[in-house]
């Protein structure tokens, strides 16, 4: 339940614009600090995954492993494996939907 609603969030952020998706992009918003949490498909490929959270861990940005390619796709409407949430009051309410 509570995992629909972080990913209408989702795309509810998607429309005000608050994100960013694809990993070159979400990696450069990261070493800027703009991104407060990332997304990351559980079946995205290794190298994507090590990559993302490495940087992620060094510049202290959350990291969920939650949604596959497929869910996070049908929330943005855009293929991706990897999407940043550039608004922290929809990384913090995501965050605390799927932390419970």
């Amino acid at each position: 339940m509570n995992k629909q609603k972080a990913l209408n969030l989702l795309g509810l952020a998607m429309r005000a614009g608050k994100l960013v998706s694809g990993e070159e992009l979400t990696l450069k918003d990261i070493r800027a600090q703009k991104v407060h949490l990332v997304f990351i498909a559980n079946d995205a490929g290794k190298n994507t995954q090590k990559n993302i959270k490495d940087k992620s861990s060094f510049y202290e940005v959350s990291c969920s492993t939650d949604f596959n390619s497929n869910e996070l796709s049908q929330a943005i409407g855009k293929s991706r494996m990897v999407v940043g949430v550039k608004d922290r009051g929809f990384a913090e309410k995501m965050k605390e939907l799927l932390l419970g």
